[in-house]
């Protein structure tokens, strides 16, 4: 019960921080509308950091806001075939998956560091602070595959009774 409720308030503080993200990204798209438009006077600041912005809206949600049954996928194949077939395909996928995340996410954190050196041309921000939502997208990706697939070898063993 704790662990369901701690889920869910990380669940809300997920979705508070994308929805924060998506509002700073829509009042400086206004800003530099606003700028450009009215006073012909374009913020190059705006450009660069509506940007980033939308870098970490998208990375961010994929992350930890969208549930996994809203994402595409194609399982044509996976209705068609049995019960434990399909236990089996999911375990598989999720393995794909969350191995690939894992296997890549050491190689994506060395590039991330190594990028702290170098700033935005606009901003001057190092550009780890740009690029950290990718391998918190990786660190997600292998924790909802562990997640998944406890869940299914759970499901499993029931069936099994």
């Amino acid at each position: 019960m704790l662990f369901s409720d701690i889920g869910k308030l990380c669940k809300k503080a997920a979705d508070y921080v994308g929805g924060f993200l998506y509002l700073a990204l829509f009042g400086v798209f206004i800003i530099q509308v606003i700028a450009r438009f009215f006073f012909n006077q374009p913020l190059p600041w705006s450009d660069e950091l509506a940007v980033i912005l939308y870098i970490w809206v998208i990375l961010w949600a994929a992350a930890f806001m969208v549930p996994e049954r809203e994402h595409v996928v194609f399982d044509l194949v996976h209705h068609m075939a049995p019960p434990k077939v399909r236990h089996g395909m999911s375990i598989l996928a999720h393995l794909m998956v969350g191995g690939l995340a894992a296997w890549g996410l050491p190689a994506s954190w060395n590039y991330i560091q190594f990028m702290e050196r170098e700033g935005t041309p606009v901003l001057g921000w190092p550009f780890m602070w740009v690029f950290l939502p990718f391998a918190l997208l990786l660190i997600s990706l292998i924790g909802k595959g562990i997640w998944a697939i406890a869940k299914l070898l759970r499901e499993m063993a029931e069936v099994g009774k």
